[in-house]
This record gives C-alpha cells, sequence and structure tokens, in this order.
C-alpha cells in the first residue's frame, strides 16, 4: 500500500494528535519489578507483498539465555511514513506478544520512544498498547540535539527538554539513542540496556529478536503462499 493510495483514509493531522494524546498515558517513572527476571526484545521485519513478521525474543535478564521465541505474520495495511512508524509495526508486534507463555518483565523495542518529535515512538506507543515497561533503542535520531559527550554517554535534547541518550556501547560502531518507552525512567533504561549488551552495538534481546525476525523471513519467502 503507497501513501498516496492510503492518504485519502485517514488525516495524518489527526494521527500526530493521537500520538500527542497517547504521550500524555506514558508513564516516565520505574514500575518495575525489585527483581526483573524476564526481559525482551522487540523487532519487525518485512517481507514480499506487504506482509510483515513480528518477532520477540524473551530472555533471562541475569544470563541473558533464550528462554522463548514468538512470531507472527501480518498483513501490512499502513505505509511507511517518517513519525508514524508505530501504526505500522505495533500490529505484528501486540500478534507475536500476545503468544508467549513467559512473560517478560521489560521490553527493549528497536524504534524510538519519548525522542520522537509528538513524544510517542514505536516504543512508547507499543507500551501504551501492552501496559508493559517499554525502552526504546533506535540505531538513528530522528529529533533532537546531542550535548557533548562524556565518556561513552551524552543526553539528547529537544526544545530544551532530555528526550533520551546517545550511548557509545563499543568504540568502533556507531552509537544508539536510548529513550524512555512506558513505565521507565531514563536513568533505569540505560542501565538496562548498557547490561544487555555483550557482544554487539544491539543489547542482545533485540539482536536475537531481529535474527529471528529475519529467519522466519528468508524461510518463508519462497515457501509461503500469500
Amino acid at each position: 500500500m503507497t501513501l498516496s493510495e492510503v492518504k485519502g483514509s485517514f488525516s495524518i493531522e489527526r494521527l500526530h494528535e493521537a500520538q500527542l494524546l497517547l504521550s500524555k498515558k506514558v508513564i516516565l517513572e520505574d514500575m518495575l519489578p525489585t527483581k526483573i527476571r524476564y526481559i525482551a526484545g522487540v523487532d519487525v521485519a518485512y517481507g514480499r507483498n506487504d506482509w510483515a513478521i513480528g518477532a520477540v525474543a524473551v530472555m533471562d535478564y541475569d544470563s541473558l539465555n533464550l528462554v522463548e521465541a514468538q512470531t507472527a505474520w501480518r498483513k501490512v495495511t499502513f505505509p511507511y511514513i517518517p513519525t508514524l512508524l508505530a501504526f505500522r509495526e505495533v500490529p505484528p508486534a501486540v500478534l507475536c506478544y500476545k503468544k508467549l507463555r513467559s512473560q517478560p518483565d521489560v521490553l527493549l523495542v528497536d524504534g524510538h520512544g519519548r525522542a520522537h518529535p509528538y513524544r510517542c515512538g514505536f516504543a512508547s506507543h507499543l507500551g501504551v498498547v501492552l501496559g508493559k515497561p517499554t525502552i526504546g533503542v533506535a540505531k538513528s535520531r530522528l529529533i533532537g540535539e546531542v550535548e557533548n559527550f562524556e565518556g561513552d554517554f551524552a543526553y539528547l535534547k529537544h526544545n530544551g527538554e532530555i528526550i533520551g541518550a546517545v550511548v557509545r556501547i563499543l568504540p568502533a560502531r556507531k552509537p544508539v539513542y536510548v529513550s524512555v518507552g512506558h513505565m521507565v525512567s531514563l536513568e533505569t533504561a540505560l542501565r538496562i540496556v548498557k547490561h544487555c549488551t555483550k557482544y554487539s552495538n544491539s543489547p542482545e534481546p533485540l539482536r536475537k529478536a531481529h535474527q529471528i525476525a529475519s529467519k522466519e523471513k528468508r524461510k518463508n519467502q519462497t515457501s509461503f503462499k500469500f
């Protein structure tokens, strides 16, 4: 579905208004258990003929061993529009999340949370929909100015507000952009992301979710008939 085909069915301005309303439901404080048991990574990939693959990988928080993985296919009904990615990716993410038997205490989401023009990116949108703590971890900046780095860390600000942080996890790799999704503070989000990052500049739950989504896409690219 192209943008020109779908523009007549909704108003981008109304959807931005909806994001602003959702942003008011975002909780910026920690609502996590005293001890985190399970953490999950959420990713969405895209196959042929406008199909999306949602993937979720649940890991033991201490060992980062895989506990459970689920995937779900869903027909894409929304075009790619910058700042409105959540309306495209939340549906397949929710479908695979609902298959889980092991309930994660917090989710790392491949996208922005508060670091968004309307303060409600994919991570925040998903967190509000599920009523679960979420953290946005993105590979590129959407908005904001980066303060001077102090070691491996710098705040990301927009219109004078701290909306996230930029973290250099591995010196030779690009930094990641971490922001609050829902029900977690930025300080805790940064601590969790650093704890989960071992072998690459992507936290292990997200790296595993991406691998699972990519494998599912390859497996079904020729054999899955839509």
